[in-house]
């Protein structure tokens, strides 16, 4: 068995579905510490459970996180050895940690990662889009508007874009990058990876929107959505566009401003004016 260093913490990733993908390591370190902080004890208790192990839980979420930092510094300093899970995955990827993390680290505690299973980098694995370069950006703002702002801010990027996204917000979110990257964009959308109904679908934003539309079980369970990057021109288009908008929003309405200067300089008309 993997022998714990004693006043660490260890971040350690677990399944996002699949049990079996708990690497041997992971599960020795879940076994040895002396606790295990859990986003949601009750859902860690479950794997424990599954796994035939029992160790002393906290709770450690994004409500109580600063509060952690003092307590479980001094279980460390009394040379106890902590390990770090999130409710699946990579902990801080999208998810409570990184406050803790960075707290015992400012005070000298070993912190040292035990990797496995990540839903963005699974989902970018099997896309086949670009991934020497990408741009991870987690959950988009929950507020229609808001969202709409971000994509549009991202619309002349030029590396792969990974979003995780919800069941009740899958849809919206489609539309909303169909209206920001245009109906063409390649993506490719992974929903419930590595769990019993895993499903990959490939092509445009709209194609991958129609799909979703016309089948319910599309909009059920968990979803990473990969978008390629923009073309490498798309900058300069959007440069130009944002330009001419300036210009003939002097002398226009806004909304025809945007339809013209997108038109002129090949830029999406809602990365130029957000109006209709």
């Amino acid at each position: 068995m993997f022998e714990l260093k004693k006043g660490a913490l260890y971040v350690v990733a677990t399944p996002i579905g699949n049990l079996g993908d708990l690497s041997p390591r992971a599960r020795d370190v879940l076994a040895g510490a002396d606790r295990i902080c859990a986003e949601d004890t009750r859902h860690t208790r479950q794997m424990l459970n599954a796994l035939g192990l029992e160790r002393p839980l906290l709770a450690l979420h994004e409500h109580n996180e600063d509060a952690r930092v003092a307590q479980v510094l001094s279980y460390l300093q009394a040379g106890e050895s902590l390990a770090l899970v999130s409710d699946a995955g990579t902990p801080l990827i999208s998810d409570p940690g990184y406050r803790l993390v960075r707290g015992l680290r400012a005070a000298g505690v070993t912190v040292s990662p035990v990797p496995g299973p990540c839903a963005a980098i699974a989902a970018l694995s099997v896309a086949g889009i670009a991934s020497d370069r990408f741009c991870f950006e987690g959950f988009l703002p929950n507020k229609s508007t808001a969202r709409r702002e971000r994509l549009q801010a991202l619309a002349a990027e030029p590396r792969t874009l990974v979003f995780y996204e919800s069941a009740h917000r899958i849809e919206e979110c489609l539309a909303d990058m169909r209206a920001a990257f245009g109906d063409a964009r390649e993506a490719v959308l992974a929903r419930e990876i590595t769990k019993l109904f895993e499903t990959v679908l490939d092509g445009t934003l709209a194609s991958i929107a129609e799909s979703v539309g016309a089948d319910p079980n599309q909009r059920k369970g968990e979803f990473v959505l990969v978008v390629a990057g923009a073309p490498e021109d798309a900058d300069a288009a959007l440069r130009e566009g944002r330009r001419l908008y300036a210009k003939l929003a002097e002398v226009m309405k806004p909304s025809q401003a945007a339809k013209l200067a997108a038109e002129l300089s090949g830029a999406p008309r809602k990365a130029l004016y957000g109006g209709e």
